[in-house]
């Protein structure tokens, strides 16, 4: 077997059955690890921190180096691809803030021919860590999917009600669409160089895909979504899709059998069941609430136990079901790595 061939997290995502979940947390780089505050104070601001290399690189490797997990992902936001474009982005105490664009006066004045080379240093974090990572621990990528993203640029930030966004996308379909093709196009070719570069697996996270109604869901996000698969498969037909459309309840059904992912990431919402029954389409990912996660304790001991039951005897990659919470105690994960090492005893 190469090198590739014998990660578990690509194993898995190659639809293989293991004896054991690989593993890994979406923000297991963050806050809750002194290492990584003590790194974060080396920035001036968020963005300068996502785009120096060698502080994003080491972000990256801080979680793989206290827990083994068998995957790292890449160190970077969702939001730098709006920043690439031209739109301006600052990160404050209430999280981001982007001059919002609401009509196609702003759209026009987005430039999708400066991407590449404004996102260039996030090619070299991939590089870095590539060159730091254990050879049995896989790098994955990530991107925000046009729709998730979307909601950003025209909200101004994050949204309650998303009002702006949905009404845009309501009144003018036709000028609203012209945005989700720059936001597409731009992902296709982050994502393309990210793999150029170095990341095995690549993840799209469609947060707020569970807001739209199911017409707007099969117009904003499952068709995106398919267009990027479609054009990252021509490429790179081996490197395996992620897909992590959070709170798409029923809709998880469509999503799994028409974009073309080879994996679905689960929020803490999907009930067990229904999450076996995607397994027939693909590998699945997930769900450990990250509240179990910071109680830690009998609950994650049970709730682990569950999820492995129900899970480990098809394709599964244990994750949480959205993001590892600030006030988390490392030692907690701590427990969670040496849970998922041992074999699942079952009655």
């Amino acid at each position: 077997m190469s090198g590739a061939e014998t990660k578990p997290l690509l194993r898995a995502l190659a639809g293989e059955t293991l004896s054991r979940p690989p593993w890994w947390l979406m923000r297991q780089a963050g806050r809750y690890l002194p290492e990584y505050r003590a790194l974060r104070a080396q920035a001036p601001d968020f963005v300068s921190f996502c785009l120096t290399p060698a502080l994003a690189a080491e972000a990256t490797l801080q979680p793989i180096r206290r827990f083994g997990m068998d995957a790292a992902i890449l160190f970077a936001d969702i939001l730098l691809v709006p920043q690439a474009l031209g739109q301006g982005l600052a990160f404050g105490e209430e999280g981001p803030v982007l001059e919002p664009i609401r009509d196609a006066v702003g759209i026009e004045q987005l430039r999708s021919d400066r991407v590449s080379s404004r996102l260039e240093p996030v090619c070299e974090t991939v590089r870095l860590t590539r060159a730091g990572l254990p050879e049995a621990t896989a790098l994955i990528g990530f991107a925000g999917a046009p729709w998730t993203v979307a909601t950003y640029m025209v909200e101004g930030g994050a949204s309650k009600d998303y009002r702006h966004v949905k009404g845009f996308a309501y009144r003018d379909p036709n000028g609203f669409a012209a945005l989700i093709d720059i936001i597409t196009n731009a992902t296709v070719n982050y994502l393309a160089a990210q793999i150029e570069a170095g990341v095995e697996a690549v993840q799209l996270f469609d947060s707020w895909a569970g807001v739209l109604p199911e017409p707007a869901f099969s117009s904003w996000v499952i068709e995106p979504t398919q267009r990027i698969v479609q054009a990252l498969k021509q490429r790179f037909p081996t490197v395996p899709v992620i897909g992590f459309p959070r709170g798409a309840g029923l809709l998880y059904q469509r999503y799994a059998a028409e974009t073309g992912v080879d994996a679905i990431g689960l929020d803490t919402t999907v009930p067990l069941s229904f999450a076996r029954d995607l397994q027939g389409a693909g590998a699945v990912q997930g769900n450990l609430d990250p509240v179990l996660l910071m109680v830690g304790g009998p609950a994650l001991t049970k709730a682990v136990a569950e999820i492995r039951v129900a899970l480990e005897a098809g394709p599964f990659v244990f994750n949480l079901g959205h993001g590892i919470l600030p006030q988390t105690p490392p030692e907690h994960v701590g427990a969670l790595a040496e849970l998922l090492s041992q074999p699942l005893h079952r009655r």
